[in-house]
This record gives structure tokens, sequence and C-alpha cells, in this order.
């Protein structure tokens, strides 16, 4: 089989990539690096299963042929990061929904696969715990810019979902719960990677807000194989199904835990959202996803503990930092 991955250099796609290729499927990507990057797929380059373009969503004509010499398109490209939505609104609806028609435009010819990405956010400000797919989405005021992302991403589901009901394209979608591991950068506001890199340096662990917000968080590893069992399974097709871990813990209760796992010495500090973020500045309480979907169609979950998980990220990081310890001395022997 041959797969096409927008935003293919990126974290979640650059894991997708490596699995695929494992079991000896053809990869394409297609990335701009604007928030992915070259190092995720450098040790992927040598094989000759793998093709690579460095390019944009928007370019119509490598789109259209990428997707016709494709049997399977997983369209991860999107902005992402709550940083980023807050800075750059315009790009975040403009990247998501363009980038997404012009995906199901393109596979709507041969009536292609297409995985297309969601996220937890589109339940907004939802109470009914746990998120299940069916539950009402609760976005807050178009006032609000924080709200931007999860509209578009709610606007990408109608428009895969209206491409299999009125034109036979079969689509999946999924909706990503904090999606984490190594690869993963705090460049935009993730919270694992920024709190794993803060207390391995000593400095100050930043909770936003009261730190009494809880998530969820799910190991790529998890996320990867719930994909592709996805992909390989027909009852899949015309859903929208959930893909996360169920153990919750709170924000401040994460800082702490990362705290113990890494050894720190490091002290927590509250920031205000008003100063994290801008001013009036909303977030939900709780992100908990319902995972009974996912099991149903493909008997898997993702059960990965948080403990193993904090692990895998603080052991790349301080990988990461040797290896450029060695670059500046230039000690790489």
């Amino acid at each position: 089989m041959r797969y096409l991955i927008t935003g293919g250099a990126g974290f979640i796609g650059s894991h997708l990539a490596e699995k695929l290729l494992e079991r000896g499927d053809q990869v394409v990507l297609l990335d701009n690096l604007s928030t992915g990057s070259m190092e995720n797929i450098r040790h992927l380059k040598s094989s000759p299963q793998l093709e690579y373009h460095l390019d944009s969503i928007e370019n119509r004509q490598l789109i259209a042929e990428l997707v016709d010499e494709s049997d399977v398109i997983v369209h991860l490209a999107a902005a992402v990061g709550v940083r980023l939505i807050v800075e750059s609104p315009v790009r975040t609806i403009e990247t998501n929904v363009n980038g997404t028609q012009m995906i199901l435009e393109a596979a709507a010819k041969k009536r292609k696969l297409v995985l297309t990405a969601s996220t937890s956010e589109v339940y907004g400000k939802s109470t009914q715990i746990p998120f299940r797919e069916e539950s009402d989405l609760v976005l807050g005021p178009t006032t609000k810019g924080r709200w931007s992302y999860a509209a578009s991403k709610a606007l990408d589901e109608f428009l895969a979902l209206s491409y299999w009901k009125e034109k036979k394209v079969p689509v999946i979608v999924v909706r990503f719960f904090n999606t984490v591991g190594p690869r993963q950068t705090g460049r935009y506001g993730m919270v694992l990677p920024n709190f794993v890199k803060q207390a391995l340096d000593n400095g100050t662990i930043d909770v936003y807000g009261d730190g009494k917000q809880s998530r969820c968080f799910c190991d790529v590893r998890d996320t990867v194989q719930a994909v592709i069992k996805l992909l390989d399974t027909e009852r899949a097709i015309g859903e929208v199904i959930n893909i996360g871990n169920t153990e919750e813990i709170t924000i401040e209760g994460l800082a702490q835990r990362v705290k113990e796992r890494t050894g720190s010495a490091s002290k927590i500090a509250y920031i205000p959202y008003d100063k994290a973020y801008e001013p009036g500045f909303e977030d939900m309480m709780r992100r908990v996803p319902c995972v009974e979907k996912l099991e149903a169609i493909t008997g898997f979950r993702p059960r990965t503990p948080l403990n193993e998980i904090i692990d895998r990220v603080a052991s790349y990081l301080r990988e990461k930092a040797a290896l450029s310890a060695r670059v500046v001395t230039g000690n790489l022997a």
C-alpha cells in the first residue's frame, strides 16, 4: 500500500511513517516544516520506500498528483498548539479548513480513503464527561479567539463527513486527545515536553491557571497503533472516533509527577492565563475521552501508563541535550 501523510515531518506523522515503513508499506510525506522538522524523519530518509516533499498543503497541483498516486491519505497537516492558535488565528483557520478541503477534493476524483485528524478541542466547554463522539459540542463565543481552532476542526469534520455522504469518498475522522512522546516540542504550548524540559533544566515548572484543570495523555505509539488499525478496518469508514488514554490527571498533578520522575529540584510556579496567553483566555476544566467506540471497532485501546510516557519523554530530551553538547564541543566520536 502507498500512504500519503500530510504533516509527515511532524510529531505524529513521523511516528506513523516509521511504523508503516516497518511493515513494508510505501510512504510519501508532505510537510512545509512550519511546525514539523527534518530531524523527525532524518533516520527514515535512507529507506527506498520513503518519498518526501517539502511543500505546502495549498499547492493544488502537487496535492492532486500525490493523492492520485496514493492508496490512502492520512491528513495530519494543521495549525496546532494553544500558543500558535492564540497568536495566529487567521493562519489557524485558513490552514485547517483550506488544507482539508483541498485533500478531500483531490481524493473525491477516485474515491481514495482519507483519514483526517481532528481534536478533543472540538468538545469545547462540554461538561459531559467522558466525551463521547455523539455528544454535543459546546464552544465559546466567536469573540474569544481561543475557540477558532476547535471551530475550524469541527468544520473539517463536517467537510469530511459530507464528502462521504454526498460523494461517497471513504473517510475516517479521528479526535486525538493530547498525544505525547519523543519528538514532540513545547514550542507552541505542548504542556508535557515543556514540563519535562523545565524539570531537567531545574528551572521553574510553569503551570498556567490554577492547575486544577485535568487532561489525559496518550503515548504516540498507542495513537499510531490506533490509526493503523482504523485504516485497516472498513467498519471505521464514515465514523468519528476518539483516540486517547483515559488516565486523568490535573495539570498541577502532572507538574508534580514530572518533578518526581525526573528527580528535579524545580519549583512549581502558577501563571495566570491572562499573562500566559491573552486577556480573557478560556479553558476547559476536564478533557477525558470515551474510547469504547475505538475498542469496539478495532479491539484496541491505549493503555500506556503516564509514568512510562514521562520517562520516555525525559529520556528523549536527555539524549537530545547530550547530542547537542557533543556537537558544540566537537566530540561526536
